[in-house]
């Protein structure tokens, strides 16, 4: 569960741009938190009035806004249980970077602040590796499961093989959404031992605590984004059923109205949970952040419709090595700039200026244990 792709909800739109005009322009503000040991100077996210909505901000930066798509490199990787997924690259220098970019739910490689992401690490000449979660992308995988936001254990394998890929470059990883709280969850297990398979991570929109965002998504105009995922989370589970007849109450799955009752149907009996609550509450990374010892970035719009305010982590819970950088405003993955066309150049740029100036340890050939 969680929440970073969809297309628009046609009805909206017109609503968000007539609302847009009512709110109150104030000046930009950046809370800045734990600075991380590389020094890092924030700048303060500042959009045009028509982009001020949240709303706004959310749908036109899955939709309204246009990225070239990168010249992605396909691949199908085998997983250590059996199933396939569908990985995008791009080669960079053989002594640049290479970054890891993990999407949100119903997302995919071709998700707008992928795309914008993966072309300006491109063209620093760093190399790009995008996954595909289970049954996301073009590709629908061959085991009796999907993806879910808990799935750290994804994110090991993953990050594992790219270890090994590249065993004397500097490694970074960036999760959006569903994305973030999987990346984060797996370094606040990992603690210590993150560090030689990763050097430095960002994280955009974190649902930090699932049954807070999962119920905040059931009030008011948020209802609209969750029964907009559950068309498409609703098909895949439609094309899982008919591969494994029986494997989850797919009458029920259909019939759900919120997100809650589509774990409680299908993510929980698929993925070894008792229900969604058992679900959500396993796998927020809230409580894992104390122990992440990753130089890791937290980027999150105050704004964000998504997020309950009680849902943020607090800063005296957050490490040294967590850098907290709350921006006023954003939406959900949002964080779109300029008039027209409007773009999505601000949030690559911030996040590899974080980034950028980190040089990690020499490794000495040193393989992490698993």
């Amino acid at each position: 569960m969680t929440f970073a792709h969809f297309t628009p909800i046609p009805f909206l739109s017109p609503v968000l741009t007539t609302y847009t005009l009512k709110v109150n322009i104030k000046r930009p503000q950046v809370v800045m938190m734990h600075l991380s040991p590389a020094q890092f100077f924030p700048s303060p996210f500042s959009p045009s009035f028509w982009l001020r909505n949240p709303h706004v901000q959310t749908v036109c930066g899955a939709r309204w806004v246009s990225v070239p798509r990168p010249l992605w490199r396909q691949e199908i990787w085998a997983s250590p249980d059996g199933d396939t997924l569908q990985i995008e690259r791009l080669t960079g220098a053989p002594d640049q970077p290479v970054l890891t970019l993990f999407h949100g739910l119903e997302g995919s490689a071709e998700s707008t602040y992928i795309r914008a992401l993966a072309n300006a690490a491109q063209a620093l000449g760093w190399s790009v590796v995008a996954p595909n979660f289970r049954a996301c992308g073009s590709l629908l995988n061959i085991r009796p499961r999907l993806y879910h936001a808990g799935d750290s254990p994804e994110i090991h394998w993953i990050l594992q093989r790219i270890h090994t890929e590249y065993p004397h470059t500097p490694r970074y990883a960036a999760g959006f959404s569903l994305g973030g709280n999987m990346l984060l969850k797996w370094l606040g297990e990992q603690g210590d031992r993150a560090s030689p398979w990763v050097h430095r991570c960002v994280a955009v929109a974190t649902p930090f605590d699932l049954t807070s965002v999962g119920d905040h998504l059931t009030r008011g105009l948020n209802r609209f984004y969750g029964r907009h995922f559950l068309t498409t989370l609703k098909a895949k589970a439609r094309a899982k059923h008919a591969q494994f007849p029986g494997s989850f109450d797919l009458e029920a799955t259909l019939a759900a109205r919120t997100l809650r009752q589509f774990d409680d149907h299908c993510m929980a009996p698929l993925h070894g949970f008792r229900d969604a609550s058992d679900y959500w509450k396993r796998s927020s990374c809230l409580p894992l952040l104390p122990h992440i010892r990753c130089p890791t970035l937290l980027l999150q719009a105050r704004d964000d419709p998504f997020m309950p305010p009680h849902a943020l982590p607090s800063r005296h819970a957050l490490p040294p090595d967590v850098t907290l950088d709350f921006q006023a405003r954003g939406g959900h993955v949002g964080f779109i700039s300029g008039i027209l066309p409007p773009r999505a150049d601000w949030m690559p740029a911030h996040l590899l200026n974080y980034l950028r100036p980190f040089l990690p340890p020499s490794q000495n050939g040193h393989n992490p244990s698993e």
